[in-house]
């Protein structure tokens, strides 16, 4: 059985401490409805499929479960504590228990996304990885991009077999029959890591349809990983 988190009442904090947080706090639940917009610009969330969320001081900010996501503000999203406690006028996405076990098992993670996007979940539903046909499958820190067992949505198996797809240090993995998780150090790479998956998910199907691709040997895999962690603007190299 799935339980819902508890739900709690927490005195307000008070003076200038309390300020700084309620603006930060602000300035995170923006940063989310940000997030589920962009996203949807791009085609990537729709309805009420996918979550979002922020690790926080104490817990996570997490978009609330069962709203259209056009209709999601900052005063819809929910605060969840490190034990499963809930903060806010509405219930947490019911897939809160991977977003706070992601938090507990991962310190490099600071945001969390999941969508239902087009190729990505149409491929979980083969319920195989995908292999490295393209260099970029480097992005999600592996050699492929492995795919999750099967478990029913909300509940501590999903997050078991999750956990288990991400093990090594992996950002992103598929979640069978279901959709895609990705992983970052802050909603802007969370979700850009997002948006290249899908890509990569809808090359691999063309690829696929075309005839069967060729699969870069683990040691290119290697190189390439080694070349992305001195990749961009942070770096000299290009």
């Amino acid at each position: 059985m799935t339980r819902r988190p508890l739900s709690l009442t927490l005195s307000p904090l008070r003076g200038a401490r309390g300020h700084e947080l309620r603006r930060k706090r602000g300035q995170e639940r923006r940063g989310i409805v940000e997030t589920v917009r962009w996203l949807m610009a791009r085609g990537l969330y729709a309805g009420t499929s996918g979550n979002i969320s922020v690790r926080v001081a104490g817990g996570m900010l997490i978009t609330p479960s069962g709203v259209p996501c056009d209709e999601v503000d900052g005063a819809s999203i929910v605060e969840v504590t490190r034990d499963g406690g809930a903060r806010g006028r509405l219930a947490p996405s019911t897939e809160w228990r991977i977003h706070r076990d992601i938090y507990r098992s991962r310190p490099d993670v600071g945001a969390v996304v999941h969508t239902h996007s087009t190729f990505a979940t149409a491929l979980s539903c083969l319920r195989r990885p995908i292999p490295a046909f393209h260099y970029m499958v480097a992005r999600a820190g592996g050699n492929d991009i492995r795919c999750a067992r099967y478990a029913t949505y909300g509940t501590e198996a999903l997050s078991r077999n999750a956990l288990a797809a991400l093990a090594g240090g992996r950002r992103a993995c598929l979640l069978a029959n279901h959709g895609l998780l990705a992983l970052g150090a802050d909603l802007a790479s969370a979700r850009a890591l997002a948006q290249e998956i899908e890509a990569l998910c809808a090359q691999y199907t063309h690829a696929r349809a075309a005839g069967t691709p060729i699969i870069l040997p683990a040691g290119e895999m290697k190189r390439v990983r080694a070349k992305f962690a001195t990749y961009g603007q942070g770096s000299k190299q290009s």
